[in-house]
């Protein structure tokens, strides 16, 4: 029995986006963006900076309308618009050459009509359009010089149709005169439809009927007349701009070859008419623009009004790139730069859809965008699970204190009390229930746990925690690179308490020439101060004030800086800046510090920077108020600061 087998042949897709794509991940967009943010670029800057830069490997916009311009460049560089005039000129040589020949072996000839003819070809014009035109009466004796002179007038009506409609200079070659009859048919019932709709009496019927008859010669298949005008005078104010950029003598060159086409003015005339009406019809395209073009490598008219088309195209592209990225014409990038570059394209700009339509970023009432409180959860979980491995490492296994437990497990369980978030005793919920249902009737199926069933395991109680965190937003943090690691240092922190310690309070306090309180999306999104002053005087007063209003929690101050206090706040609410540290300035920061640690605060300072002054000054402070000292690198300020905290939550002090 014959069995049919199917075959079936797997390949690249290529209908549009892969509805098989997955998702984009917004993960690496958001933690780029959130670096920018911290280092006071916008939100709209940083999601504009991160897509400019690439994704996931990809290139990135910025290096899309790099390559855009470079192949701008490519094309003006490599070529130019003699090519049509060389050709024919070249056709011209080669037909003369060829006549010569025939007359010099024809012995037959008389004497005389040969000298006649050889003085004619001595004297042939320069001009090759004047040349050509002088030979249009001459009995040519070589049949191959016959052949190459009337493929001039072949190639010149194939590349000035190719100049209107792309691909005719191929399609035509070869042509028969009944097919050139067809063209000019074409031609004429195509000024009169444009006429017609100039004039406003054209109908869809009529463009119907004008398509079933020549639609083979429009392979973009218009949907109507207006796409129709739309294609072509895209492709005839292209030419127009090549013959811009022609010089004045090729332009006169051609002008005067042009008549010559396929043998007859009438392609001339037809065409003419159509670029008139093209222009009419769509006068706000660019019909007076030039370029200039330097290569060696000759374009015909077809191919130049071709790469004037690519060059208008490339431009476009170029503006897109650089600006507007919602809509980004990816059938372009793919023919100017290729498959794998759409592809980038098409990446980047998913991702900027998906940024602006996940909730990450949020537009406020002035039209800015801002990061979302989702979107800071996000980041904060991120620099937050980094400080965690870092602390990890260094005990040789991941820091259990990030789960947040309430207190040591005191061995016994208890039943659960609305808001506890202790652990189930899952052995002591199931054995409540089991004695709950016990001697029930109908209790053979699933067994069923109700709340009065559940218990929890007991822990010690903890001390609440008021903590105070100090970064310093003096200008030098910002000029020696440390300002987006303290802001990643106060996320993760925010982070933590949020979400593992709710029990706890932090307060977020900077100080620069002034010092402040801030909410984590504020100091988050702080652009660098460009103004000197280490205010911490002004710093320890807000903390003070904070831990002021938490009597009852156990106080802890953690201070970030790079520099001595060179100000201090006036009685009178004003900051007074000195530098080098001024007497007043140390005394009264000692001071501040001193009636803070009465209320037995737990107190660390950590140094970035190698300025052995501070590191004097620092040291000096903590054993005053028997407090800590810490140096930690950049890159693991946040994991030293968490990992104060956690000590001190852990041990009370």
């Amino acid at each position: 029995m014959a069995r049919n087998y199917r075959r079936t042949r797997y390949g690249r897709y290529t209908g549009g986006p892969d509805p098989l794509a997955p998702p984009v991940d917004l993960t690496e967009a958001l933690d780029a963006i959130g670096r920018d943010v911290m280092a006071g670029y916008s939100p709209e800057q940083a999601l504009r900076e991160y897509l400019r830069r690439g994704a996931r490997g990809r290139e990135g916009f910025d290096e899309l309308a790099r390559r855009a311009a470079e192949r701008r460049r490519e094309l003006l560089q490599r070529n130019n618009l003699g090519g049509t005039l060389r050709e024919a000129k070249k056709l011209l040589d080669e037909a003369v050459l060829a006549e010569r020949g025939q007359l010099a072996r024809d012995v037959m000839m008389d004497d005389t009509d040969r000298s006649f003819r050889e003085l004619l070809l001595d004297n042939l014009p320069q001009s090759t359009p004047a040349a050509i035109t002088e030979l249009n009466t001459y009995d040519w004796q070589s049949t191959e010089a016959r052949q190459k002179f009337e493929q001039i007038k072949d190639l010149l009506g194939r590349e000035m149709l190719d100049q209107q409609f792309a691909g005719m200079k191929q399609a035509m070659e070869g042509a028969t005169d009944e097919d050139r009859a067809a063209i000019a048919e074409m031609l004429r019932d195509l000024n009169g439809l444009l006429a017609k709709h100039r004039e406003g009496t054209d109908t869809p019927a009529d463009f119907a009927e004008f398509m079933a008859k020549h639609g083979e010669h429009f392979p973009e298949n218009p949907r109507d007349i207006n796409e129709l005008i739309d294609a072509l005078a895209a492709r005839s104010a292209a030419a127009q701009r090549m013959l811009n950029s022609m010089s004045e003598e090729q332009r006169q060159e051609l002008m005067e070859l042009s008549a010559q086409a396929f043998g007859s003015p009438e392609l001339q005339n037809l065409l003419g008419e159509l670029a008139g009406s093209l222009q009419g019809l769509r006068p706000d395209l660019d019909w007076s623009g030039s370029e200039e073009f330097t290569g060696e490598e000759g374009m015909g008219l077809g191919d130049g009004t071709g790469a004037m088309q690519d060059l208008a195209e490339l431009d476009s592209l170029a503006e897109q790139l650089r600006n507007d990225h919602t809509d980004i014409d990816l059938d372009a990038v793919k023919r100017q730069l290729g498959e794998e570059a759409a592809v980038s394209a098409d990446l980047l700009a998913r991702l900027d859809k998906a940024m602006r339509d996940s909730g990450l970023l949020r537009r406020h009432a002035d039209g800015s965008l801002r990061l979302s409180p989702q979107a800071m959860r996000r980041l904060g979980k991120t620099l937050l699970d980094d400080a965690a491995q870092q602390l990890a490492s260094r005990t040789g296994a991941r820091d259990s204190r990030l789960t947040g437990a309430s207190g040591e497990q005191t061995g016994a369980s208890r039943p659960y009390e609305f808001g506890d978030t202790q652990s189930w005793d899952v052995t002591r919920t199931i054995t409540n229930a089991l004695q709950r249902t016990a001697g029930t009737a109908g209790t053979d199926g699933p067994l069923k746990i109700e709340i009065g069933d559940v218990e929890v395991v007991e822990t010690e109680a903890r001390t609440q925690n008021a903590v105070a965190l100090l970064v310093d937003t003096s200008f030098s943090m910002a000029a020696e690179g440390r300002w987006v690691p303290m802001k990643q240092t106060a996320l993760a922190l925010h982070h933590l308490l949020s979400t593992r310690f709710r029990g706890d309070e932090l307060a977020l306090i900077s100080f620069g020439r002034m010092a402040m309180s801030m909410d984590i999306d504020e100091l988050t999104a702080l652009p660098p101060v460009h103004e000197q002053g280490t205010n911490l005087h002004h710093g320890l007063l807000l903390a003070e004030r904070f831990f002021a209003r938490h009597p009852s929690m156990q106080p802890t101050l953690l201070i970030v800086t790079d520099g001595e206090p060179t100000a201090h706040l006036e009685d009178w609410g004003e900051a007074w800046f000195n530098w080098p540290t001024h007497p007043e300035t140390l005394k009264k920061t000692v001071t501040q510090l001193d009636r803070i640690t009465r209320r037995g605060t737990r107190t660390t300072f950590f140094r970035l920077g190698h300025d052995q002054g501070l590191e004097h000054f620092l040291n000096q402070l903590a054993d005053r108020v028997g407090g800590r000292v810490t140096a930690p690198d950049l890159g693991d300020l946040g994991a030293a600061v968490i990992g104060e905290y956690l000590n001190f939550r852990d041990t009370g002090w």
